[in-house]
């Protein structure tokens, strides 16, 4: 697996775990994700080959960008960040930018540079996004001058100027800011409204003609810093490393996905969240693939909108958090606009970021039956599924049949159990905390920024050799797991351990019903009961005749 990437020094050893917490992949190699992901595959006379197709719903902007483009683009603008603004090897580099390609070259700029980059998410507010700039001391802010959602604009500069009012840090007021000066919708530029703290980076890579070359860094050395919470408390900081993230994206890649060179993949996330970074961003080009960057949402401006972008692009797989589909599935529930387009290059729809209930599967089948629906469990610690179904079989075998409510089966490296409260295993089908064996595989997280004692605190400590993951869920006779919610929201009524996500199951099966959350509240009786918050199909779903709600 690892000797599938270039390394610029070949590690000799495969796994440091002299430390029982903070095991290293790789230790004494050295490598560039940047590299791999562009200078690799141009190197191989794929330069023309399409890396990213950009488009956005909201202003008609389409364009290709093909590898050799990408890497040009990218290494000037590494090169503006070491030479206007002093960026070298282990500086960390915000990046507050809306959906736009610009957020994907600051991404690979930075690893090239052996920088550190931290995304954070658009719709972010400012308190947040000054914590995070609070916690990791960014030596440079990139941004853009507005984001767009429907029927509005957000403007980023105020505020990153108010959550530079909001931090804490000295430096802060006089950390440079990069813009990405946006003319779609109104043909303005805010320029004259800047502080001497901006830069144009329009006008910085129009003058800037050097490619910087990719710099050797050790496998261990952080890629990014990723942020899991913000609202209250101090931000969690997630640490990844460059090695271990470029082994196992590209394995994550072909063996789960079957992505391969000259495929296309769309994941319809926002690169402020670990999705975007590692399957829209960093995974694709791993492979040689192209990847979709799309500025929308799946039913922008109809729900035909993610089925039109998978003709459009030819997608072999689509990747959409269930969530998107359960608002395609409420506006189009019988299935009319798929039959609109040409959907024959999908191989498989994965899902991510939350649990998708079995009736949102089955729909999915019934509306496109061709595609294998895989439901993928992973968290931004791992940064790749964790239990899933392994599309390219060649090493493993058949696949799994699917199981709707089911992530299948652990993917390979990953010993997945279930315990209870006194870290014992649990028999199949009972309900129980779900940990992983450690070492976890290449890509978990290194630790949190500035901070190992908190993440050994968090995910370590309480059940000792295993990562505690914070998930509920259980194991059937045939090793499938099932992940049910959260541990903090398994509810205890009279006694009784009940699952929300298996609540909310019973409560989809309800004709008229589309989507559920069951969340638990006080009762002077019996103490914590479920109540369950209920979405229903289109609007005029209950004036159709009785037999076809039946």
């Amino acid at each position: 697996m690892a000797g599938q990437v270039g390394w610029h020094k070949k590690y000799t050893k495969v796994l440091d775990d002299s430390d029982p917490y903070l095991h290293r992949w790789f230790p004494d190699g050295e490598i560039n994700i940047a590299w791999n992901c562009l200078d690799r595959h141009v190197k191989e006379g794929l330069g023309g080959l399409i890396a990213f197709f950009e488009e956005s719903a909201y202003t008609g902007h389409k364009r290709a960008w093909n590898y050799q483009e990408v890497l040009d683009h990218s290494g000037r603008l590494a090169s503006v960040f070491r030479k206007k603004f002093g960026v070298e090897k282990g500086d960390r580099v915000v990046i507050y930018m809306p959906m736009v390609i610009e957020a994907a070259f600051a991404m690979l700029a930075c690893a090239r540079l052996g920088a550190i980059h931290s995304v954070v998410f658009g719709g972010f507010a400012p308190k947040e996004l000054a914590s995070r700039i609070d916690d990791c001391r960014p030596k440079l802010i990139v941004t853009a001058s507005y984001g767009i959602e429907p029927g509005k604009q957000i403007p980023y500069v105020p505020i990153v100027e108010e959550a530079i009012g909001h931090c804490k840090i000295d430096c802060a007021k006089s950390i440079p800011r990069l813009i990405k000066q946006r003319t779609e919708l109104d043909g303005k530029l805010l320029a004259k409204d800047l502080n001497e703290f901006y830069h144009d980076y329009s006008a910085l890579m129009a003058e800037e003609h050097e490619v910087q070359e990719a710099v050797p860094v050790p496998s261990n050395h952080p890629l990014y810093i990723l942020y899991t919470s913000g609202t209250t408390g101090a931000p969690k900081g997630i640490v990844r490393d460059q090695g271990g993230c470029t082994v196992m994206l590209n394995w994550s890649m072909s063996s789960v996905f079957n992505l391969h060179r000259h495929d296309r993949f769309f994941a319809t996330s926002d690169i402020g969240w670990v999705v975007g970074h590692s399957f829209i961003v960093y995974g694709p080009l791993l492979r040689g693939a192209t990847s979709v960057f799309f500025e929308g949402k799946p039913i922008t401006p109809n729900p035909g909108k993610v089925w039109e972008m998978c003709q459009n692009y030819r997608a072999k797989v689509l990747y959409i958090a269930p969530t998107g589909l359960r608002i395609v599935k409420k506006l189009d529930y019988d299935g009319e606009w798929p039959k609109k387009y040409d959907l024959s290059s999908i191989e498989s729809i994965g899902v991510v970021g939350e649990r998708c209930d079995p009736d949102t599967i089955k729909w999915v089948h019934r509306i496109v039956p061709h595609a294998l629906i895989n439901d993928t469990w992973w968290q931004t610690e791992s940064g790749v599924p964790m239990c899933c179904n392994l599309l390219n079989i060649k090493e493993f075998g058949p696949m799994y049949p699917t199981l709707p409510g089911s992530v299948t089966r652990p993917v390979p490296g990953y010993d997945i159990r279930i315990f209870d409260e006194a870290n014992e295993e649990v028999k199949n089908g009972v309900l129980g905390k779900v940990v992983i064996k450690m070492p976890m595989p290449p890509t978990f997280m290194l630790t949190l920024w500035g901070n190992d004692a908190a993440f050994i605190a968090k995910y370590l400590e309480e059940t000792p050799g295993y990562y505690t993951t914070g998930d509920a869920g259980w194991k059937d006779e045939h090793g499938y797991v099932h992940i049910m919610t959260r541990v903090d929201d398994v509810i205890n009524t009279s006694g009784h351990r009940l699952s929300t996500g298996r609540l909310e199951e019973a409560v989809n099966e309800t004709p008229g019903v589309v989507e559920s959350a069951v969340v638990g509240y006080n009762d002077p009786l019996r103490g914590e009961c479920p109540l369950a918050f209920v979405v229903l199909k289109g609007a005029n779903w209950m004036d159709r005749p009785e037999k076809e709600l039946n």
